[in-house]
């Protein structure tokens, strides 16, 4: 009465939305580090009523808090080929609590470290790759590429439209792609036509892109429980070494037996790895 606007009290009635808010829990058994999280992120973006999305991706479980339906979204990820299913539905208990203390600008500043040291790896292992003759090194330096596009995609998925987020993955998921298909074409031609890889360069480039990645682990670990994506950019890395010391290993092997068969073997499983990457990445509608 104060402020003397006329205001008068018409009626009252009970607030509606919190029953009409759903938890829906799925079950999603190939989403295990961050690309799969950002697909389904993107993929989720467009459709209205979502609240919230939470992942956890050791049990790789999905909960969306949201009004409506849970089917359309299950419609959404059934075209990532994640093997996503509906476990169950209920009521929302309560309204959503927001996370507090999260330091976006912090995150920000790691996800651009990130970025430049996968970026520079991809660099320094396809031109070293080419070099020793190694598919080995050639394929993993496209997974570094792939994680670069991964943090990339992130950056620039800040404040802009949906659409335009798509857009942008699309493009670095034919890149991949292309990138993908040529490393196999490599080793093809190099089945066909004899190499002689650099065992010594292949160790020595593997180990240094195995400390690439313990230094991504040293920037992720701190904030790793500040939020789902910093989590997943987490085991995303983790997983990672384990291309870096297959490689070392197939080097290892090259040293002994003198055959190229391992450089061939370790080239084309990381080179179907990027490859499943990037159709998931086109997937997104």
């Amino acid at each position: 009465m104060s402020l003397n606007l006329g205001a008068t009290l018409k009626g009252t009635e009970p607030a509606s939305a919190a029953e009409d808010l759903k938890k829906s829990h799925f079950s999603v058994p190939k989403m295990d580090c961050s690309s799969e999280e950002n697909l389904i992120r993107m993929a989720l973006a467009g459709e209205k009523g979502v609240s919230a999305l939470t992942f956890d991706l050791p049990k790789r479980e999905l909960t969306v808090l949201h009004t409506g339906e849970p089917d359309r979204f299950l419609e959404r990820l059934g075209t990532l080929d994640l093997g996503a299913s509906l476990v169950y539905s209920e009521l929302a208990a309560e309204e959503p609590v927001l996370a507090a203390g999260i330091d976006d600008q912090a995150e920000a500043r790691t996800l651009k470290l990130l970025l430049a040291i996968n970026g520079a790896m991809f660099v320094i292992e396809m031109a070293l790759g080419l070099f020793a003759q190694s598919t080995g090194l050639i394929a993993d330096s496209l997974d570094m590429f792939a994680d670069a596009a991964v943090y990339g995609l992130a950056l620039f998925a800040v404040g802009r439209a949906a659409s335009l987020k798509v857009k942008a993955a699309h493009l670095a998921g034919w890149l991949q792609v292309l990138l993908a298909l040529g490393a196999m074409a490599e080793v093809v031609r190099r089945a066909v036509v004899g190499s002689e890889p650099a065992s010594a360069f292949m160790m020595g480039v593997g180990l240094l892109a195995l400390l690439a990645n313990v230094a991504c682990l040293v920037l992720l670990t701190p904030k790793k429980d500040g939020g789902a994506h910093m989590k997943a950019s987490y085991i995303f890395s983790t997983n990672d070494v384990l291309a870096n010391i297959g490689v070392i290993v197939a080097g290892v092997l090259v040293a002994w037996t003198g055959s190229q068969v391992p450089d061939l073997v370790i080239g084309t499983v990381i080179a179907l790895v990027v490859l499943g990457g990037a159709r998931r990445i086109l997937k997104l509608r």
